[in-house]
């Protein structure tokens, strides 16, 4: 048996945190302790290591590792990567032991393509077009930085062209087309096609977030708060779950208690129908959290005993960030 570099959130706990980062001791203890989590893996801050050693590239025993939990995660979770019936997407994070807020990056939506794209849109074609453009921004700024400033003059110009004020105004029509011309976009600027195999979408994005541990960013931020390098960065795959796929989905963020006062109860804000970079985003208000026991009395009951729950365990006031979706909480 060689070395672990792969840990599922069931096989981890908070006392890992130097292999699985804050973020996957965090998810792996929560799972433990019975929180709706959506599950997936971690890899550890070793594999991140190994991949410089290794003169930046994933070695072929951390890469069987990877595709071995790869399809544990679609056996949790009974989708497939790229599947026409059950798509699954997920997510993409790095979590190093020691917060380092807004300086790694993060892919979401990924597993989308030409095809799952179609899927979802039966479902709400509105919320397809948007989740896959937002994935195409992301993985080309993330993996293969593609300006930013290409995508977002992209949107000006398409809100401008239909008199429209706010992202949240453009229609299904609207983002199918951003879809083509984002996909353009990359192409124009890479020479290459966007990629439509998603277990390729998924390895690409591992390596970017393990490069991302020596951005200029990455970099400074731990010469100012004394990060050592060698630590590396832990990553952690998730399934994607939604807060903008209807009026019964949402997202929110909340304390376990008022953190200025210390006063118990649950304090913070939510957005329906939204994914989480909006609520911090500014472009709508948010309502707080107390509201949420009206719109969803069963989600706000829940979190009210999740919260709890999280505090007794470590003994401290707890920042969650919260995602329902079709009417389901999710931590």
């Amino acid at each position: 048996m060689g070395k672990k570099w792969v840990y599922l959130f069931t096989e981890g706990n908070a006392d890992m945190r130097e292999l699985l980062g804050g973020k996957g001791a965090n998810l792996a203890e929560m799972t433990n302790i019975g929180l709706p989590v959506p599950q997936g893996f971690t890899i550890t801050t070793e594999a991140c290591t190994q991949y410089y050693e290794d003169g930046r590239e994933i070695n072929d025993e951390i890469m069987g590792q990877i595709n071995e939990h790869i399809e544990k995660m679609e056996q949790i979770t009974g989708k497939k990567f790229g599947d026409m019936e059950n798509p699954l997407l997920v997510s993409v994070r790095s979590g190093a032991r020691a917060s380092m807020p807004g300086m790694m990056d993060t892919v979401l939506n990924l597993g989308m393509n030409d095809e799952t794209v179609k899927t979802f849109a039966e479902k709400n074609r509105r919320f397809a077009y948007d989740s896959y453009r937002r994935f195409i921004q992301m993985y080309s700024d993330v993996v293969k930085e593609v300006p930013k400033k290409l995508f977002e003059d992209a949107i000006d110009t398409k809100k401008y062209q239909r008199n429209l004020k706010l992202d949240t105004d453009m229609d299904a029509n609207d983002l199918e087309d951003l879809v083509k011309v984002f996909k353009g976009i990359y192409s124009n600027y890479l020479h290459e096609e966007f990629p439509q195999d998603t277990k390729l979408q998924l390895i690409e994005a591992i390596k970017a977030v393990f490069r991302s541990w020596n951005n200029p960013r990455a970099i400074t931020y731990r010469k100012l708060n004394d990060i050592p390098s060698s630590w590396g960065t832990a990553e952690n795959v998730q399934a994607m779950v939604f807060g903008n796929m209807g009026d019964d989905c949402g997202t929110g963020v909340a304390f376990s208690r008022n953190p200025v006062t210390g006063e118990k109860g649950v304090w913070g804000e939510f957005l329906m129908n939204a994914q989480g970079e909006d609520v911090v985003a500014g472009i709508r208000t948010p309502q707080s959290i107390d509201t949420l026991k009206y719109i969803n009395p069963e989600a706000y009951n829940d979190f009210l005993k999740f919260a709890d729950r999280l505090e007794k365990h470590y003994k401290d006031m707890q920042d969650m960030e919260f995602t329902i979706e079709d009417g389901k909480l999710y931590i």
